[in-house]
């Protein structure tokens, strides 16, 4: 029987997860499955699983205010390796980009554990952005056994840095999840239509989400003053954004946006409400790296607040375009989408690069047959 770890610490991870632990879940006759929580994010990332239905069988609780990039990694890579030395798997399992992953990778190969990567090979080729998962995920990605990439593109950028072996090209699991999460929601309108009672819905919906670490300063200030531009010359839209409890993030939304008219300044929404108003939004404005992948399959246009991203598949593809965190710009772009009807049409009908829901499938398939 194959032992299989997941470790995982933030909501993105756990969102992008789920539905493929509970995949490998269903083969208990081949796969010894647990899971490790870092705890790198807390709160929102124990909805998540809550959510899903999953248990931890490890929770290392690493969260502290304010805590430094440094004192994370080095808890992280200390209190893993404690668990791959007391009970060795045969796999470690890690997604994406965060400090999660990357002390996981360097604690499972100081124990010679091979690692396999979800959403591997994204690249933006700067970096410091995003920062610091640029280098996160391509430290995670020289370290894996097992190579489990969103895009042809990405398998690319792997091939491009020597890395040959065990590339598998499957999609990305953030689809799975959606449609996952969609299905679980769908018999409940009302439980979140109620919850978003204050907002008119016979206007135009413009959801936002920021809390990109390489934007803290003044280019957060810039997508503030943007925001703040839009719903002063619009009327006909409403802005939601959850707010990232981040207190850089905090400071400098409540100081410009709070109190506005028709931008609803809210608490960071459990994953069941945040699909379920993306679902109803026009367009998303996002500095996020999964939204980006997942408002595309609900054919909403992306607009991403980021002078570069990892994720060019959505750029090439037309549903996400790249509008920085100048506020003209921002600005600019989002009255223009509100404007074009035809580019809204053609960048909502695009076609989603990154999967069609069977990516988590496709990866136990690959799993079962690895030695």
């Amino acid at each position: 029987m194959k032992k299989i770890l997941f470790v995982y610490g933030t909501r993105p991870e756990a969102i992008k997860l789920a539905p493929l632990v509970l995949e490998f879940k269903k083969y208990q006759d081949i796969f010894d499955v647990k899971v490790c929580l870092t705890g790198q994010h807390r709160q929102m990332l124990d909805q998540v699983n809550s959510f899903f239905g999953i248990k931890a069988d490890y929770d290392l609780n690493l969260m502290t205010p304010n805590q430094t990039l440094s004192s994370l990694t080095a808890k992280c890579i200390e209190a893993v390796s404690e668990i791959l030395i007391k009970d060795p798997p045969s796999y470690v399992i890690v997604q994406g980009d965060t400090t999660t992953v990357m002390a996981t990778s360097l604690a499972a190969y100081f124990c010679q554990i091979p690692v396999v990567h979800i959403e591997a090979g994204l690249r933006s080729g700067n970096k410091y952005s995003p920062f610091p998962e640029e280098i996160n995920r391509i430290i995670a990605g020289h370290i894996s056994h097992i190579h489990f990439a969103p895009t042809v593109k990405a398998k690319e950028n792997l091939l491009a840095e020597g890395i040959k072996d065990r590339i598998f090209v499957v999609g990305n699991t953030v689809i799975d999840s959606l449609l996952l999460g969609l299905s679980i929601i769908e018999n409940n309108d009302s439980k979140y239509s109620s919850f978003f009672s204050n907002i008119d819905f016979s206007k135009r919906i413009i959801l936002v989400t920021g809390h990109r670490r390489e934007s803290f300063g003044k280019s957060f200030e810039e997508i503030c003053y943007a925001i703040k531009d839009i719903i002063q010359c619009r009327s006909d839209v409403e802005i939601i954004y959850p707010v990232h409890l981040n207190p850089n993030v905090q400071e400098p939304v409540k100081r410009i946006l709070a109190g506005i008219p028709r931008i609803h300044l809210i608490d960071p929404l459990d994953y069941p409400y945040l699909i379920w108003i993306m679902n109803k939004s026009y367009f998303v404005l996002t500095d996020s790296g999964g939204i980006q992948e997942e408002a595309p399959a609900l054919a909403k246009p992306v607009l991403v607040m980021r002078d570069v991203t990892e994720r060019k598949e959505g750029i090439e593809a037309g549903t996400a375009r790249l509008v920085g965190s100048d506020r003209k710009r921002i600005r600019d772009e989002v009255l223009r989408l509100l404007d074009d009807t035809e580019s809204y049409k053609r960048m909502s009908n695009a076609v989603n690069p990154y999967g069609d829901g069977t990516t988590s499938k496709k990866i136990v398939e690959i799993m079962k047959e690895q030695a």
